[in-house]
């Protein structure tokens, strides 16, 4: 991993940056030359990311549902290291798992909150840097659930298919920026997201992965790096599962 550059000079946003999947796309990033910027909204977490597997440029706490922070990130992060060539969007919760019937309101609009209309607004944002540079790389973190739709977890589910749909029309609109924008749906990765979902619904998603196994973090990592990088020329729009044989479509 330490020997190959291929982000020499890149500037990249990680949302969800200080633990999970985003951490280990922050620090893979950053062992092959990019200038990493952590958003989360955990302030312990980025103090913890900074501390393990940085230092980065910056760690700004931020929570993406709020479309004026998600502005205010965007130039923290362009005065920190001058632009932004690459978006890994990362950050998402998972919401209670129960029926869609007993679904709280309040816990819908969150989990949509955060998961779509937070990712469209961190897409929104730093689009209008990567047309300045005139190259970008977006890569959107989705969900085999918003494939399938798993159940008690329709909101979650909702919301990674949206993921899933915002990344093809936003690919379709850069096709000719030098832009790529694409979609990465895993299985279940054994993270601290873990902590937000019930006994019962980790169960059923393990029994419903062919190699009997959870994803490792640095699988997902290493797809999410190439679609982050120059190599990733000719792909726009797309979804790419890493599901331990779950996927069908």
């Amino acid at each position: 991993m330490g020997g190959d550059r291929r982000f020499e000079g890149r500037k990249a946003v990680v949302t969800g940056g200080a633990s999970g999947i985003g951490l280990g796309v922050c620090a893979r990033l950053a062992a092959e030359g990019a200038k990493v910027v952590i958003w989360d909204a955990g302030a312990e977490a980025l103090e913890a990311a900074q501390r393990t597997s940085g230092p980065f440029p910056a760690a700004i706490r931020v929570d993406i549902a709020d479309p004026t922070a998600v502005e205010r990130a965007l130039q923290e992060t362009v005065s920190a290291i001058g632009g932004v060539d690459i978006l890994v969007a990362s950050a998402g919760i998972t919401g209670p798992n129960t029926t869609t019937w007993e679904y709280p309101v309040a816990a819908w609009q969150r989990v949509i909150d955060v998961n779509l209309n937070g990712l469209f607004y961190c897409n929104r944002a730093v689009v209008p840097e990567m047309l300045k540079g005139g190259y970008g790389r977006i890569v959107n973190i989705a969900s085999i659930a918003g494939k399938e739709g798993n159940p008690n977890a329709s909101a979650y589910s909702a919301s990674k298919a949206a993921v899933i749909g915002l990344t093809k029309s936003l690919g379709k609109e850069l096709a000719k920026k030098n832009i790529t924008v694409n979609c990465v749906t895993p299985a279940a990765v054994h993270t601290a997201i873990f902590d937000q979902m019930t006994q019962e619904h980790i169960d059923f998603m393990l029994s419903k992965i062919p190699m009997g196994r959870f994803g490792k973090v640095d699988e997902v990592v290493a797809l999410i790096c190439w679609l982050a990088s120059a190599e990733c020329s000719f792909t726009t729009g797309g979804v790419f599962d890493v599901s331990g044989g779950r996927a069908t479509y």
